[in-house]
């Protein structure tokens, strides 16, 4: 499959809640590999499907280590630890910048499989600050509202400055 085009910031897409995928289908396949595609190209380790432009809540993951990637299909954190870690968050469709961003460290998550079969998984670390950030694209909430109003001020100036570098 060939990679689709990105959402860009601040495009109001990127803002909407995805609906619900209720059909569990060749169509729904396609749309992961395509999302496959496109995270590899960017590069990436997350992506969701609203980030190329369809409003679904479909997720691909692949961390470095990962012999595969995973699609997330409707997921939901279940349950969060009260443990926190930082991490450096960054994004398919805001590129050239990151920031630290504080989450949970362990949370767990539900989601369908690509055969609408129902799955859990416990992530901590990496792995679940991705489920969080991801998720948060889902529900219409991007990455960079996790930041103090200075701090993405400043982040949104160094992007617009590498836009017209670029």
């Amino acid at each position: 499959m060939p990679a689709r085009p990105i959402v860009r910031f601040p495009d109001p897409r990127l803002k909407a809640v995805a609906l619900e995928v209720a059909v569990f289908d060749a169509e729904l396949r396609q749309l992961a590999a395509e999302l496959l595609d496109t995270m590899r190209a960017a590069p990436g380790v997350g992506i969701t499907a609203p980030h190329i432009g369809v409003a679904q809540r479909v997720v691909v993951l692949q961390l470095p280590g990962d012999m595969e990637a995973t699609t997330y299909v409707n997921p939901a954190i279940t349950w969060a630890s009260d443990e926190r870690i930082t991490h450096v968050e960054g994004s398919v469709s805001m590129p050239g910048v990151t920031e630290e961003i504080e989450r949970r460290a362990t949370v767990g998550v539900t989601y369908r499989d690509l055969d609408g079969t129902e799955c859990y998984e416990e992530a901590s670390g990496f792995r679940a600050v991705c489920h969080q950030h991801e998720i948060d694209q889902l529900d219409g909430i991007f990455w960079i509202q996790r930041l103090s109003a200075l701090k993405r001020e400043r982040l949104v100036k160094r992007y617009q400055k590498t836009t017209r570098r670029g």
